[in-house]
């Protein structure tokens, strides 16, 4: 179990440089909203330090490293084009406002306390399905080993029907995204839809396909790890549970339907027919 608190130990300790030289690029540009992108790309560097210390010879952990990657860097891109398009977030700019103001605090020190070193632990914390996962599959690692014994056994030769069914799920999450982003980014380029709700396409079925598709690829994910063994599950089933929480409950679809809600004149009938979460035919016909 050491060798595997080390790989993680390392991860973390790599991610938490990265995101100190992040902090210092932000104090100097005055914005924070790129850390948007770099949510998914740290979780391709995480996949890839893993990777590094143990190797990608296990089946599990090609595919783990493969649908990580996949995921994190087309997510990453849409992101950061997104950013330079639009700039900074106005709900990062109100929080950071809101914490100057009543802590007293410099724009330099919220920045750091409430936005980049949160974001570490939080990515961490999503990620262990592709840490684990490839730490576990890889035979030649001393700490894979330690962690697959508990279960009784050692990483198995080949995919099983878990690992395959989290493969679909993986990447039928990726393309659900993909489409949900494109038709989203169509949408807000005609000025004709200024003020409006998109509500056709994928976002007939739901009003976050974005969201439900990042849930499903981890979750997808998740199932990967877990056809390597039980104890694999069980270490690792954090991950999506609190990516599913931070989208639906915490910081993703409450924060944002909060401020559509408030600029949106439609969006109230929008909530009454479209779920929330899970794609759904809506309640009634548009």
């Amino acid at each position: 179990m050491s060798e595997a608190l080390t790989l993680l130990g390392i991860n973390f300790a790599g991610l938490l440089a990265v995101i100190l030289i992040l902090w210092w690029i932000a104090v100097a540009m005055r914005g924070v909203s790129f850390i948007d992108a770099f949510w998914a790309f740290g979780m391709v560097l995480l996949a890839w330090g893993s990777a590094w210390q143990v190797g990608v010879e296990g089946p599990h952990g090609r595919l783990l490293l493969g649908l990580t990657t996949l995921w994190g860097l087309r997510l990453a891109i849409h992101l950061f084009i997104r950013w330079r398009s639009h700039g900074e977030d106005p709900r990062y700019a109100k929080i950071i406002a809101r914490q100057m103001e009543t802590k007293k605090w410099s724009w330099a020190k919220v920045a750091l306390l409430t936005v980049f070193l949160t974001q570490a632990p939080l990515l961490f914390i999503t990620s262990l399905p592709a840490q684990i996962g490839i730490g576990a599959s890889a035979a030649n690692w001393a700490g894979a080993t330690s962690l697959i014994r508990m279960a009784g056994a050692f990483p198995p030769p080949t995919v099983g029907v878990i690992g395959w069914i989290g493969m679909v799920a993986g990447l039928v999450g990726i393309g659900f995204e993909t489409i949900g982003d494109a038709q989203l980014d169509r949408f807000r380029k005609d000025p004709a839809n200024k003020g409006k709700v998109l509500d056709t396409g994928l976002w007939r079925y739901t009003r976050h396909p974005n969201y439900f598709g990042d849930a499903l690829t981890w979750w997808g994910l998740w199932l990967i790890a877990a056809d390597i063994g039980p104890w694999i599950a069980l270490a690792s089933v954090i991950g999506p549970l609190f990516l599913t929480f931070t989208l639906t409950k915490w910081s993703g679809k409450a924060l944002l339907e909060k401020g559509l809600h408030k600029t949106r004149p439609d969006y109230a009938a929008y909530v009454q027919r479209t779920s929330g979460f899970i794609p759904w035919p809506p309640k009634i016909r548009v």
